[in-house]
């Protein structure tokens, strides 16, 4: 029952709608800046990074969401009076084995498929690793990329999922709602200059796979932890002039950029298969009600509470 935690504290549909209201304007902002700048975004990255140096254009580019992980858990917990664990999760405390489970485990994919694809297309890719700039990199993604992706989590999945799943009384518009505006976030990413549309195919059918793993499990638990392995993982292996994280990484790759199979795959194959994997390790059960069930009242969910606190957790 993790979109009715929502319902926990001082309950008030408008609370749940300002931030992401705001944060949906600005990107948006972003967006229209970016198409009528005479710049395009991979010119005005190099330019950056020519000028401050990658660290610092990283940290940058960090620092707005960084600080939009801090505004949205403290208008839960003032605004709200919401704890942060009813925002994370349905059960009495945040499970972080979940969290270091998933971490561990998309790391170690991401890891091999990299080394993979690294042996396979060798002219693709140069070593691009230097000791300094790399422990440099290590320090400021291990410690700033976790806190950039625990905000789009608790923002997507936290705050909007609970908000517009009371608002709807129902788990699959907050899944369809928060997913596609999860995708088009990132639209502005210059990845998205260089390939074109397609590849929002890629960042949406992400976002449904963090909800469908939110609703199934109720809590955000492994969907912080894989969206931070990603992110941090990524930054450390590789990079390219055309992503959005253009770091002193291991390896940069040269290749000549394109919309291919490596879009699709992940969306129709690798997500599927781990969420059968997670559904087995966690035993997730009613598939379809998780996913398209209703949502209780806010009479029904506390009545509940105080007759059956165990039920109410997952």
């Amino acid at each position: 029952m993790y979109i009715e935690q929502g319902y926990k504290g001082k309950f008030g549909l408008w609370k749940f709608f300002i931030i992401p209201t705001a944060f949906l304007a600005f990107m948006t902002l972003n967006y229209v800046a970016t198409l009528l700048s005479p710049v395009n975004v991979e010119d005005a990255m190099a330019q950056m990074i020519d000028q401050w140096g990658s660290p610092t254009v990283l940290v940058l580019l960090l620092a707005p969401l960084i600080a939009g992980l801090f505004v949205v858990l403290g208008w839960t917990i003032l605004v709200h009076q919401q704890s942060i664990t009813s925002l994370t999760t349905s059960r009495k405390k945040i499970d972080w084995k979940r969290v270091l489970f998933v971490f561990s485990l998309w790391s170690a994919i991401t890891i091999a498929f990299t080394l993979i694809d690294v042996y396979g297309s060798p002219d693709d890719y140069v070593l691009n690793f230097d000791v300094s700039k790399f422990l440099i990199l290590a320090v400021i993604a291990i410690l700033l990329i976790p806190l950039q992706t625990s905000f789009e989590e608790y923002l997507f999945r936290g705050h909007m999922m609970q908000g517009i799943g009371l608002l709807a009384k129902s788990r699959w518009v907050p899944l369809f709602i928060t997913s596609i505006l999860f995708g088009l976030m990132h639209i502005a990413n210059p990845e998205v200059e260089k390939l074109g549309y397609g590849i929002m195919v890629y960042y949406i059918g992400t976002g449904f796979f963090l909800g469908i793993m939110t609703l199934m499990d109720e809590g955000l638990e492994l969907a912080l932890g894989f969206h931070a392995a990603n992110n941090l993982i990524t930054a450390l292996l590789v990079t390219a002039d055309w992503t959005a994280f253009q770091t002193d990484s291991i390896f940069k790759d040269i290749s000549e950029p394109a919309l291919g199979w490596d879009v699709l795959i992940p969306v129709f194959i690798v997500f599927p298969i781990l969420l059968f994997i997670l559904g087995k390790k966690y035993k997730w059960e009613n598939w379809k009600e998780r996913l398209f069930g209703k949502v209780m009242e806010e009479n029904e969910f506390l009545a509940l509470a105080d007759e059956n606190p165990s039920e109410v957790q997952a």
